[in-house]
């Protein structure tokens, strides 16, 4: 029998206990929870007869674990983004790589990232902690910003960041700037977007959000150089990749008063404790990376893993979800019906 571990995720079949259970009628499915430092052949071995994987932001797939696991047939990730995984290893090695498609997380993720940044503008969390410190009459003292014609600038604007912009534009009125060498200035109108160069982005933004993949290339994107650039006040929002901030970088800027305020539904080393420095500061909001996690999104990334899993059983390549292609012709664990690609 097929054996299925879903690893370090506590909201697979949350909101779809239907998907679980005909996950169930196919393959074993256990839950695991694993150290989030884990990974080669110690990952390896806690994960000994697995077929499939149903992977969180956690632990990382590397090329020892590939080394070592002889029997994992495919790795879904349960979500968009795949960088705790080596793709090249995983091809190599014969083994399928999926995640879910972009739209299924685009307007939940987008909308998080809207209501970080309307929360820090006007203080939300901030004046609600008051009320309830029976500080009402401190009000006056508590003053926001409108986001109504202001300039926001948006790192990457693929998936998500695309939705982003079409919420700025067309629902505050507000000047949209946005920085990804991979899209034209043709496509970046289509949202309301400005297409400039990250300089140019950093100097002219009021509010910085960023929706950009972790690459080797974008790791600490933002640092003391970057910050230096921009305005006074400026609000940083980031539900990517918490990596792409380099949070020395971002304390510095909160302690100099540069920084006006931040929204995080990601922080470099997740998940962090309650004793990590940023969460000192009044100005900083950070939730536990829950942009996906609403009732329709969740429901379409566990359909997502499932579907692409129920394939492969069945011999069928999982086209729409597969990462790395070229593994089907190079050659896969799995026993994938040709005529299926």
């Amino acid at each position: 029998m097929y054996r299925v571990a879903i690893v370090n995720s506590r909201s697979f079949g949350v909101a779809a206990p239907e998907v679980l259970e005909k996950l169930r009628e196919a393959a074993q499915v256990d839950f695991l929870y694993v150290d989030k430092n884990l990974r080669g052949k110690p990952l390896a071995e806690e994960l000994a007869g697995y077929h499939f994987i149903i992977a969180s932001v956690t632990p990382v797939y590397d090329r020892e674990f590939f080394e070592n696991h002889r029997e994992v047939l495919l790795i879904a990730r349960h979500g968009i983004g795949y960088d705790n995984i080596d793709i090249e290893a995983a091809t190599n090695h014969g083994v399928i790589v999926t995640r879910v498609p972009g739209y299924k997380e685009r307007d939940a993720v987008a909308e998080l990232a809207v209501a970080l940044c309307l929360n820090v503008a006007r203080k939300v969390c901030l004046s609600a902690e008051h009320v309830r410190e029976g500080r009402w009459s401190e009000r006056g003292r508590i003053v926001g910003i409108n986001i109504t014609g202001k300039t926001v600038g948006i790192i990457g604007l693929g998936n998500i960041g695309s939705r982003v912009a079409e919420i700025f534009t067309r629902g505050f009125n507000a000047k949209v700037l946005a920085y990804d060498p991979y899209v034209s200035g043709e496509y970046a109108a289509r949202f309301g977007a400005e297409l400039v160069d990250l300089e140019e982005l950093l100097s002219r933004s009021d509010i910085v959000m960023l929706h950009a993949a972790l690459t080797k290339e974008n790791y600490h994107m933002i640092g003391e150089k970057e910050v230096e650039k921009m305005k006074k006040g400026v609000i940083i929002i980031n539900a990517a990749r918490g990596e792409l901030i380099d949070t020395s970088a971002l304390i510095k800027g909160l302690e100099s008063g540069k920084i006006g305020g931040v929204g995080l539904d990601v922080v470099e080393g997740e998940p962090i404790g309650a004793d990590h420095p940023l969460l000192k500061f009044k100005n900083v909001i950070v939730t536990p990376h829950i942009g996906a996690n609403t009732t329709e999104a969740l429901k379409g990334m566990d359909e997502s893993n499932a579907e692409a899993i129920l394939q492969v059983i069945r011999g069928e390549a999982p086209l729409e979800y597969i990462v790395n292609k070229e593994v089907l012709e190079k050659g896969t664990r799995a026993k994938i019906h040709l005529s299926s690609h």
